[in-house]
């Protein structure tokens, strides 16, 4: 991958927020099952929705994108009873696809890229072979599994991963048999959980709350939509948001206020830090003439922590990032790629186990920064570079494919430099 170079400069302007990647995910599988043709929109191709396109594909369905609508047909889905399904660096398509396929009896060999395939898949391993799934792995990826999936009570941690319990709900309403989630831990990213519950309630699926978890009766059918809104995305509306917060004026534009996402948190985060908010039918506009550190803790929202570490380093006094241990198994271990890239341009940054403790600074220097092949460690040292002294090269520009192709444009567009990207 190549890298980038970014000069200081300050964001000024409106920036629509692309569609939600975490709710495009769950639309696309919902559709897939309902086994009718729905067209959801807009979807925005990056590397992640790709990979679930392409395995839903390899089960059956039909899938095209034009004009950032795609056209989902599931009748054929599940006539293939063996598949291929390369997930490229995608947790969510593993994670969600596993249950699905066990569901449907396919002979699935599940593949990866980058970190992916030493990511933990753990929770699957240790309860699906109680409920009729053979999985076979030698740790990771390339995973096999076979036999059909079982209903009954499944045991699960709620501070791995969200991820698997989505995964479940949405292959458990279609088995024969009533079926229960017993969260072992305290849940973590509710709003993702909350997210795949709205999403499911949206195609016809139901799922009620218990005091330790859900439970999902059985002999459910995913409804067809004949067309489907995807709303956008507030993880990434967090990187233009703590730009405005920085000392530009950002409006965000197309998210929904009401919205189940977790990151939605970034508006009350941001006030904490003494930003000024402005929410209008116009957008959410973003300003501050001076920011101070706060504490911050990050078990609901692990997604802003990047981004959360770059306000924190340009703020006045300490800012200090809890419950983050589950970023070390990210595309990389984020507590310790964005301290060292914030230490590279002169940040005070220190890891703890479970997060980081930032000693502000008025501004960064310039210099290289990797950007460990994780695109939001890219984007977000693109936004510590509107506070430098000088440029910040960063690696892997390339990385941000994986979920806002679009990052670098919608920067430029707002009066960020970048030095010889070629948009064409």
């Amino acid at each position: 991958m190549s890298n980038i170079s970014v000069s200081p400069s300050k964001l000024n302007g409106t920036v629509i927020i692309p569609p939600s990647k975490s709710a495009a995910h769950r639309a696309i599988l919902c559709a897939a099952l309902s086994r009718g043709v729905t067209k959801l929109s807009p979807v925005q191709l990056s590397e992640d929705i790709d990979a679930t396109i392409r395995c839903i594909e390899a089960l059956g369905a039909v899938a095209t994108l034009e004009n950032q609508t795609l056209t989902v047909d599931g009748r054929a889905m599940f006539t293939k009873q063996d598949a291929l399904l390369n997930c490229k660096e995608s947790g969510s398509t593993l994670r969600f696809l596993i249950p699905i396929t066990a569901f449907a009896g396919i002979n699935a060999t599940f593949t990866g890229e980058g970190r992916l395939p030493t990511r933990p898949i753990g929770v699957y391993l240790d309860t699906l072979p109680k409920h009729g799934v053979t999985l076979n792995t030698s740790g990771g990826l390339p995973l096999s599994i076979n036999g059909h999936l079982a209903s009954g009570t499944f045991l699960l941690p709620g501070d791995v991963s969200s991820q698997f319990i989505t995964g479940l709900l949405f292959a458990l309403p279609l088995l024969e048999g009533d079926s229960e989630i017993r969260l072992t831990t305290p849940l973590e990213s509710v709003g993702y959980i909350d997210m795949t519950l709205k999403i499911l309630k949206d195609f016809g699926i139901e799922i009620q709350r218990t005091n330790y978890g859900y439970f999902i009766s059985g002999n459910q059918s995913y409804c067809q939509k004949d067309e489907y809104q995807i709303e956008s995305d507030w993880s990434q509306a967090a990187f233009f948001m703590v730009a405005g917060a920085l000392g530009g004026n950002v409006t965000v534009q197309g998210l929904d206020i009401n919205s189940t996402q977790g990151d939605k948190e970034i508006i009350e985060i941001l006030k904490k830090f003494g930003a000024n908010i402005s929410i209008t039918d116009n957008g959410i506009s973003v300003s501050a003439d001076a920011i101070n550190g706060t504490t911050i803790d990050a078990r609901q929202i692990p997604d802003l922590v990047p981004i959360l570490a770059v306000i924190g380093s340009l703020s006045e006094g300490v800012t200090k990032i809890i419950g983050a241990a589950r970023l070390r198994l990210k595309e990389s271990d984020r507590l310790n790629a964005i301290a060292n890239a914030l230490n590279a341009l002169g940040g005070n940054v220190v890891e703890t186990e479970d997060g980081l403790i930032i000693q502000g600074t008025s501004k960064l220097h310039g210099g290289f920064v990797s950007g460990c092949n994780d695109h939001r460690i890219v984007m977000a040292m693109a936004i510590a570079a509107t506070k430098c002294d000088g440029s910040v090269i960063i690696s892997d520009r390339e990385s941000i494919n994986k979920s806002y192709p679009t990052f670098f444009e919608d920067y430029i567009m707002l009066g960020g430099k970048i030095n010889g990207l070629n948009l064409g």
